[in-house]
């Protein structure tokens, strides 16, 4: 009995001490299975930032040169100013004749010209041919109501429509009529036609149009003359158009500039006859 007591005071601290090592070892495996859940989380944590793909800025976020510095100012378009025609004051007298021929145009008495221009006017002679063809086809023309047919010609023909500077149309005005024509004006002559150069490039300043408009006034004025219309005419009334035989570089009289001797329906553009 008592050796029965000393075994079991014997086995109480052993217990004891058995009972703490098994709690001991509870807490480290438990402690261990929270580290291990820790860590489990943190290598995941890596394993989502190691996967991350960095996207570069698209090119509306990134700053360009011009955005991060002042825009530079465009340069000013340059004005151009446009080709002043230059007309020589005189030429040497000579003259160059277009060697073209053209298609009689028209209906009335045949009537054949040649076109000259003089040397050094800066003018070609079968370019300004060709314009004056047109301008006697025009259906507002004299060709077009039966007041003759005009045919172009490089030899010979009826008259000669001659271009000229103004010195020289001058010159020729004054033999052919005693006309001082001042370097300004055209003339009819003994053989046909003096266009002054002046009048030819620049048109009027007494004309509402281009000079290229005025070329018409120049030629169907002189050709009337040749048709025989040799008088000229005043304005018929205020803001009516100006007959072609008025002289309109001196005035208008309160007509308006008219470059053509029939009007779009065809009516006959006249006008009361002066000296």
């Amino acid at each position: 009995m008592g050796q029965r007591g000393a075994v079991r005071r014997d086995r109480r601290p052993f217990v004891r001490s058995l009972l703490i090592g098994c709690l001991l070892s509870v807490l480290a495996l438990a402690g261990g299975a929270a580290f291990a859940a820790w860590d489990g989380r943190s290598s995941d944590a890596v394993g989502i930032a190691d996967h991350v793909v960095l996207t570069p800025p698209s090119p509306s976020d990134t700053p360009t040169p011009a955005a991060s510095k002042a825009k530079a100012k465009s340069k000013p378009t340059p004005r151009t100013t446009p080709k002043k025609t230059t007309v020589p004051a005189s030429g040497p007298g000579t003259f160059t004749t277009a060697q073209s021929h053209g298609s009689p145009v028209g209906s009335g008495p045949l009537r054949r010209y040649r076109v000259q221009v003089e040397d050094g006017s800066g003018v070609s002679a079968s370019e300004a041919a060709a314009e004056i063809q047109t301008i006697l086809a025009n259906p507002r023309g004299w060709a077009a109501h039966g007041r003759g047919t005009f045919q172009l010609v490089a030899t010979g023909g009826d008259f000669i429509i001659r271009i000229a500077t103004p010195a020289t149309a001058d010159r020729l005005c004054l033999e052919s009529l005693g006309l001082h024509t001042h370097g300004e004006l055209n003339c009819e002559t003994a053989d046909g036609v003096v266009v002054n150069l002046r009048r030819w490039q620049l048109g009027s300043p007494q004309f509402n149009g281009s000079a290229a408009e005025y070329r018409h006034l120049i030629i169907n004025h002189e050709v009337g003359h040749q048709i025989g219309i040799h008088m000229h005419m005043a304005c018929p009334g205020p803001g009516k158009l100006a007959p072609v035989m008025q002289q309109q570089i001196k005035g208008l009289d309160g007509c308006r500039s008219n470059a053509f001797p029939y009007a779009t329906d065809g009516t006959y553009i006249t006008g009361p006859t002066v000296p």
